[in-house]
């Protein structure tokens, strides 16, 4: 294969045999060789970039990857084991979606995920809960298991919890370097947030700890020197939770702010910055490194393979979604707050149901208040159940993860209409991952743009079809179509093409 025509272009690019390529005149068109031909028809010679060249070497070395790119945290588990083995497996790293599962179930599939990788690379989510004992708890099982890195995600402030997941089993060695066997990945969209991760963990929660035995002097006093995060992650336009931001306006602006503030902090080791959200294409994967980004992170397009924890007609919705297919729509674990995620809303009524949910919330002070028809509709056509009804199944719930919540909305309709409003809300997420058709208009799927963008892509390949979608071939294609993409840019910026006798 020595010359790189349309066909095997791609495949030459990608292919880490060949160190250096060799572009040629034939027929007065250039080419590209991977073998040195007679001297009159050389043209150049380049280093040949593969997948694995970009990203920072550190954040590789660190986590045992081979590639600087991991899968993200989807909820409820779509975010599966499964993926997060899959990817661990080929070189990549995958995050655990935690978020919305018991700790039971986080505990049996954490031991799946460690039987099946060993010591190959993997994440857990820790998704900010309000609720701090319940946060806590996760943050002792993730240490009793020996977990060796989270992904942070929806924090405004590092919680006691992350704060304890960090810090705890922290030391110095013989020769003066602060270990720290809990790595930290915060996800962060806005300037103040990525402050705090950056800056060592808050003092007064240490000491907080400390006071309760979950830290010792020891690791206290290391924590002034450490960061509270060793990578953070710009989450820009991204499905579920997102500020829709501009990745290419935030990152240059995160990377630089994250410089200034731990300049003159004397770190041992570098905080570093990567990319997320609206990565779904290579050129978007070679873009978000070309502007700095130590690694680049997926989600919305892992969310249609083979391997994530949702319905098989979830993944077809995915799979046919275009950019213009998303909106946002109000979200259930910040409901009360406005908070809002992005979401398909393609054949689902899910957007328009929560939108008319909320806007009750904000001009009621209870359900009982609200005028008849309107109480009638929501019954009827969103709830599909009475306000009762809905209620007591609220409170079961409530019962296993804050039973004091329960007495609050009894004494507080407006919180108790909350509550049942949350009830719809959290379950529509559920209602998709599990395929329930009877509630396919009320299905709430988290998706952003890159889908769209994936989906058009891909377009015409193997990958256009839900059942050809694997985690990792869909990674290892983004990072090979990124090495291709950067091949082509650097003889077009020298404009190599037009080189003549």
């Amino acid at each position: 294969m020595p010359f790189m025509n349309q066909e095997n272009s791609r495949e030459i690019l990608a292919n880490e045999k060949y160190p250096v390529l060799f572009a040629c005149r034939q027929n007065e068109e250039m080419v590209i060789s991977t073998e040195a031909l007679e001297e009159e028809t050389m043209l150049f010679q380049i280093p040949n970039i593969t997948a694995e060249r970009f990203g920072d070497s550190g954040f590789k070395k660190e986590y045992g990857l081979k590639y600087a790119l991991y899968g993200g945290a989807m909820a409820n588990g779509i975010a599966s084991s499964d993926m997060v083995i899959a990817l661990g497996k080929a070189g990549f790293m995958g995050s655990y979606g935690a978020g919305g599962m018991f700790l039971e179930v986080i505990a049996a599939e954490i031991d799946k995920i460690q039987a099946a990788l060993g010591d190959k690379p993997y994440m857990i989510n820790m998704l900010s809960n309000r609720n701090g004992e319940a946060e806590l708890k996760l943050a002792q099982l993730l240490i009793d298991k020996k977990v060796p890195a989270v992904e942070a995600s929806a924090y405004i402030v590092p919680s006691d919890a992350l704060i304890y997941y960090r810090v705890k089993g922290i030391y110095e060695d013989a020769e003066g370097n602060i270990v720290t066997p809990h790595k930290v990945i915060a996800k962060v969209s806005r300037e103040e947030v990525l402050e705090k991760f950056v800056l060592p963990p808050d003092a007064a929660a240490v000491a907080r700890l400390v006071a309760a035995g979950l830290l010792t002097e020891a690791e206290a006093a290391l924590a002034s020197r450490i960061p509270m995060a060793d990578d953070i992650t710009v989450e820009a336009d991204s499905g579920g939770h997102t500020d829709g931001r501009p990745l290419v306006s935030m990152l240059p602006a995160l990377i630089a702010l994250a410089e200034r503030i731990q300049a003159p902090l004397g770190y041992q080791k570098k905080v570093r910055v990567g990319a997320g959200g609206g990565i779904g294409t290579g050129l978007s994967c070679l873009a978000a490194f070309q502007m700095g980004a130590a690694y680049v992170v997926t989600g919305s397009v892992n969310q249609s393979c083979v391997e994530a924890g949702t319905s098989d007609y979830v993944k077809k919705v995915l799979a046919e979604t275009a950019m213009a297919d998303v909106m946002m729509a109000p979200c259930a674990d910040m409901f009360e707050s406005g908070a809002r995620v992005e979401v398909i809303k393609k054949g689902t009524m899910y957007p328009q149901n929560a939108q008319k949910l909320y806007e009750y919330y904000t001009k009621y002070p209870s359900f009982e208040a609200i005028p008849q028809a309107d109480r009638d509709r929501v019954e009827k056509r969103i709830l599909r159940d009475t306000f009762a009804n809905v209620w007591n199944a609220t409170k079961d719930y409530f019962a296993k993860v804050d039973p004091a919540k329960i007495a609050k909305a009894e004494a507080d309709p407006k919180l108790k209409m909350a509550l049942v409003f949350r009830w719809y809300l959290g379950c529509s997420s559920r209602w998709a991952v599990k395929g329930e058709q009877a509630r396919q208009l009320d299905m709430q799927i988290w998706c952003g743009q890159s889908m769209g963008a994936f989906n058009l892509w891909v377009k015409g390949t193997p990958l256009e079809k839900m059942e050809n979608r694997k985690v990792a071939v869909v990674a290892e294609t983004l990072l090979q179509s990124c090495a291709y993409e950067y091949m082509k840019n650097m003889i077009q910026m020298f404009d190599f093409t037009n080189l003549k006798n």
